[in-house]
């Protein structure tokens, strides 16, 4: 087997480091992981013992590889990673989305993966130039949601608009915006748009569907980009049903 390189975007696998992000991994997309890692000192624990099942059912090689671990987790104490291969998924048209146009930081874009899971929203659209989304600190963050998500990055907004066209969209930003809470209703289908967590969405959004805004007090100025985004999905979601 060839060795492993410290993570790059250029490169065609990844990592998800961590017992539980390595698990879902390999319950949800055993097809893509190549192999697992795991540390030496970890042997014999139960978690671990669960993976080196779960890989063995799926005949995938096993190594320990501590310090490969530590390097691509920047930690000692990380016991076991999922090597995978990158995928691209194709979101559903009859389902909602939530759109990231341009997104910087890999913990908030795993946060929010791992929100709109939670909350019954599986098809994310990121927007270039963003987050790599298969970046090790992303996949941590999400804790693995990545794997039982459709995810999809687009060149450009008005291509994801193209290929998607007709949907009802909900850019948040304060220009021409209606408080997120006088939205009573909602489609089954709609897409809810976040921007840059310094500059936020575009001008033109304004003009895009319908903008809302989540209203807050004048004691901060706005608020973090998973807060937010856990905010509106929450509200978009909970006018139909959790899932």
């Amino acid at each position: 087997m060839p060795s492993l390189e410290p993570y790059r975007n250029e490169l065609d696998y990844s990592y998800a480091p961590g017992i539980f992000p390595a698990m879902e991994c390999l319950l949800h997309r055993p097809e893509s992981v190549r192999r697992l890692l795991v540390h030496s000192a970890a042997v014999g624990r139960d978690g671990i013992e669960k993976l080196i099942a779960l890989a063995e059912t799926h005949r995938i090689r096993i190594e320990e590889a501590d310090r490969v671990l530590a390097r691509i987790s920047g930690k000692e104490n990380c016991w076991a990673a999922a090597v995978f291969t990158k995928f691209s998924d194709i979101l559903q048209n009859d389902c909602p989305h939530v759109v990231l146009h341009c997104p910087g930081d890999s913990g908030n874009v795993g946060t929010i993966l791992r929100t709109a899971l939670g909350l019954g929203i599986e098809d994310v659209a990121l927007i270039r130039p963003c987050v790599d989304v298969f970046d090790p600190r992303t996949v941590r963050a999400s804790m693995g949601s990545l794997f039982r998500l459709r995810v999809h990055v687009y060149d450009s907004f008005a291509e994801y608009r193209n290929t998607f066209s007709g949907r009802p969209l909900y850019p948040f930003m304060l220009d021409a915006s209606v408080p997120m809470g006088e939205i009573k209703e909602v489609p089954h289908v709609y897409s809810l748009i976040f921007g840059n967590e310094g500059s936020g969405l575009p001008a033109e959004f304004a003009a895009m569907g319908q903008a809302v805004r989540i209203e807050s007090n004048d004691k901060v100025d706005s608020l973090n980009l998973a807060i937010a985004a856990g905010i509106g999905i929450y509200h978009f979601a909970s006018k139909g049903a959790l899932v």
